[in-house]
């Protein structure tokens, strides 16, 4: 059982730190060459875009915030904080897989989707 619960918390640390690292690019790196070719933006496009962008780095960011909160929760809280927010980020990926780039699904979806599943089978 401890096994299963240190899983968790590493799966899920390692959801956290993709998802911090969706919402830094977005944020803070958004018009770098590295970030455009990331999302495949040209510089102009990134530079009109870029308030748009940290906006929703900011939106992300919040979510990272629940996700630590969710690894630092007391037992009764853990597990439905980090589901909770484990569950936005699936459904955030599913959505951006849709709109924008399915590269949102797996950056953010599937390692929140694994994270979510150690979660579960850890209870």
């Amino acid at each position: 059982m401890v096994h299963h619960r240190s899983h968790a918390r590493r799966v899920s640390v390692v959801a956290v730190v993709l998802v911090a690292l969706v919402a830094l690019l977005e944020m803070a790196l958004w018009t770098t060459p590295r970030a455009r070719a990331a999302f495949g933006n040209t510089e102009d496009f990134a530079v009109a875009s870029q308030p748009m962008a940290a906006n929703q780095g900011l939106y992300i960011l919040f979510l990272v915030t629940g996700l630590v909160w969710g690894l630092v929760a007391s037992a009764p809280v853990r597990v439905p904080v980090l589901v909770f927010f484990l569950c936005c980020v699936i459904v955030a990926g599913i959505f951006g897989a849709a709109t924008v780039s399915r590269r949102i699904l797996v950056v953010a979806g599937v390692p929140a989707a694994l994270a979510l599943a150690a979660v579960l089978v850890s209870r």
